[in-house]
């Protein structure tokens, strides 16, 4: 039955082979390394609803987004519950005018590739999708938006599969939006293949409603002297794990992540990321921020992994934490695996609380505790600010941060 509700056949020659795993290995769970922190079982929950509607019910092949988009300065794509909004589609074709292959990835379903037990769910369960080929020697003169909303299901399976060709270079943001107040499971997967001397410069910013549980991972290729540049900023949702796995094949490739997660209430934030340096000489870079409060729990793991003969590697990355409550709390474990001899590697975490000196000496210089607490978060959140990789973004980014931070704040203050 699961078969018939596909719209091609190359959908379902996908769910065909994939179905067996999912069954076979279902969601992770905390007894798992490394979801022992992040506990699904809403998820399930959710998932379990939405297949039951899928299965009973037709499902539809487009939607339409029906609340109003940010204010960004960039061609806008839109995936209602994993599937692609036409409109807005056929507006970006025809305003690329065919300086991009933007189409319907259930017609590119041959580039579909799963590893990982929600990686799998989703490309078992996919309705469709958008997939991107950037061709060589590309320059934009603006940013691709893409746009994940939530609509009626209680559960939605999204994929967007990018080929970057050589020497191409593209600014992409990653917009997941608030969507209706109900709960919701939503599973998003981002496959990015960079060919040699491709530039990826990617955004992704989170907004999810507080009853939400969203997962999302990002599997990137980087071949001989390709750079991915990501920043990620996660400012909503009820219970968020993303994950970054990027993968250096040849020398010359370099990946830069860095990261801002700000939480109050009983909001769950779990970032884990893994970087395979497979040859050298290659770099990777990465640094995340957090700032907590009430009872908050984040997490983050980050391991960069070099593996034997990949000589000449440079690895670096750090995690800072700033706690505004007591009873928030941070799992931090960035990790090395090395196996070769000639690198230059090292990693860090911190885990602290406001300085009541520097709050004390900005008093004495007439502003009030409030304000010297909004500084002082301010400039810790700055560090990841200034390395946001879409020029045109930075005023955008700094309003949402800076309206979550005053959130937070006042939370505490109360």
């Amino acid at each position: 039955k699961a078969q018939t509700k596909l719209p091609n056949d190359a959908l379902r020659a996908v769910r065909q082979a994939l179905l067996p795993d999912v069954t076979r290995h279902g969601f992770p769970t905390t007894r798992d390394e490394d979801w022992r922190y992040t506990n699904l079982s809403h998820a399930v929950e959710l998932s379990n609803t939405w297949l039951s509607d899928l299965l009973n019910n037709t499902p539809a092949v487009s939607a339409e987004l029906n609340v109003e988009l940010p204010e960004v300065d960039a061609h806008g794509l839109v995936l209602v519950d994993g599937l692609v909004d036409e409109v807005a589609l056929q507006r970006v074709q025809s305003a690329l005018d065919g300086a991009l292959r933007i189409g319907r990835l259930r017609d590119n379903a041959n580039r579909v590739h799963a590893e990982g037990p929600l990686d799998t769910l989703n490309a078992a369960m996919l309705q469709d999708g958008l997939f991107i080929e950037v061709p060589t020697n590309h320059r934009a003169d603006k940013p691709l938006a893409i746009y994940l909303h939530d609509g009626a299901m209680t559960a939605s399976q999204s994929r967007i599969v990018i080929d970057v060709g050589p020497n191409a270079t593209i600014d992409l943001i990653e917009y997941h939006l608030r969507g209706a107040d109900t709960a919701h499971f939503a599973n998003s997967v981002t496959q990015i293949n960079l060919a040699e001397g491709a530039t990826v410069n990617y955004v992704r910013i989170q907004q999810r409603d507080r009853k939400h549980v969203q997962t999302g991972k990002l599997a990137a290729k980087l071949h001989r002297d390709a750079t991915l540049s990501h920043a990620a900023f996660d400012l909503g949702g009820g219970l968020t794990r993303s994950d970054i796995v990027a993968d250096l094949l040849e020398p010359g490739a370099a990946v830069h992540m860095n990261g801002l997660y700000l939480a109050d209430d009983e909001q769950h934030i779990d970032n884990h990321t893994r970087v395979d340096h497979r040859v050298g000489p290659a770099i990777s870079r990465e640094e995340y921020r957090g700032i907590l409060n009430g009872a908050a729990r984040c997490v983050f793991n980050g391991k960069a992994i070099v593996h034997e003969g990949a000589d000449g590697t440079d690895a670096q990355q750090a995690n800072h934490n700033l706690l505004l409550s007591n009873k928030a709390e941070v799992d931090t474990k960035p990790e090395l695996e090395i196996y070769a001899d000639d690198v230059k590697c090292a990693h860090g975490a911190t885990v602290g609380e406001l300085d009541e000196s520097a709050i004390f000496y900005m008093q004495s210089r007439g502003l009030d505790r409030d304000q010297a607490a909004h500084m002082l978060t301010r400039a810790f959140a700055a560090q990841i600010l200034s390395k946001l990789p879409v020029s045109g973004l930075h005023a955008h980014i700094e309003g949402l941060v800076d309206a979550r931070l005053d959130e937070l704040l006042q939370e505490r203050a109360s």
